[in-house]
């Protein structure tokens, strides 16, 4: 929890954040539904909320200091202490986990050498446990700084860890490339991606989560799917294959329960 009473930004820092606080509070019919992209725009500043940055936002937003301090620390993407310019996170959800991201979570962890919400000592990585966020067609999944890295493996990962300490070139599976997460910060709160085609970059959906639609268009192979919404439905299929021996019912002895 932040200590308060805590100190002020520095002048020219709150005029810049004031000026950026303003355009944001403009897209809102009442202020305080601005409270979300302002804890991000706090956040791009230092690197996490910190009680400057909750004094800030309830300040800018006429609330208490408690409200700020509640809604910061509900939302896992609001970080409550320093942490890496790469937020690595790997989706430990059933799906992921059961298809390998267990044993990546538990590999980078040994491999970096750091707890669950640990920064590496570079300060560049910091590794924890992530929700469900929607890939399950490309399970396992590991997020750099809430961009996609698609169907990984404990080796895959290792290599993406060390390519982002060692400062080389990472792509995303898809998604524009890396910036990092106070960049990030800053355009969770509203404000465009500056750098030359990052949007262009950005793309949609990948080929495995299109592919239902495709099926549904009629665009993919035949298959056996259910009815239509609201038609009836098919009777089953009947099978006239002989029982196998398994299946059949066991017989009970004379005298059996």
């Amino acid at each position: 929890m932040p200590k308060f009473p805590a100190p002020d930004f520095p002048a020219d820092v709150r005029a810049r954040l004031e000026a950026d606080a303003k355009e944001v509070i403009a897209r809102y019919p009442d202020s305080r539904s601005a409270l979300l992209p302002l804890l991000h725009l706090v956040q791009s500043e230092e690197g996490h909320v910190t009680a400057t940055g909750v004094r800030f936002c309830a300040e800018t937003l006429e609330l208490t200091t408690a409200e700020v301090t509640a809604v910061a620390t509900f939302y896992t993407m609001y970080r409550r202490g320093p942490s890496g310019d790469y937020q690595v996170g790997v989706c430990t959800n059933t799906l992921c986990a059961v298809l390998g991201g267990d044993a990546i979570f538990e590999s980078l962890r040994e491999h970096l050498g750091v707890a669950n919400g640990g920064t590496t000592e570079d300060g560049k990585v910091t590794l924890e446990h992530i929700e469900c966020n929607a890939a399950c067609d490309y399970a396992p999944v590991v997020m750099v700084n809430w961009e996609f890295f698609d169907n990984q493996t404990p080796q895959s990962a290792k290599a993406l860890v060390d390519d982002l300490r060692a400062g080389r070139p990472v792509r995303p599976t898809r998604g524009a490339r890396l910036c990092t997460f106070k960049e990030t910060a800053r355009i969770l709160a509203g404000f465009p991606d500056e750098r030359p085609g990052a949007v262009e970059e950005s793309g949609g959906a990948g080929p495995a989560t299109l592919a239902g639609l495709r099926l549904a268009r009629g665009e993919g192979p035949a298959a056996r799917v259910g009815p239509p919404r609201g038609a009836p439905a098919q009777p089953p299929v009947q099978d006239d294959r002989p029982a196998r021996q398994d299946d059949r019912p066991a017989r009970r002895e004379e005298g059996e329960e």
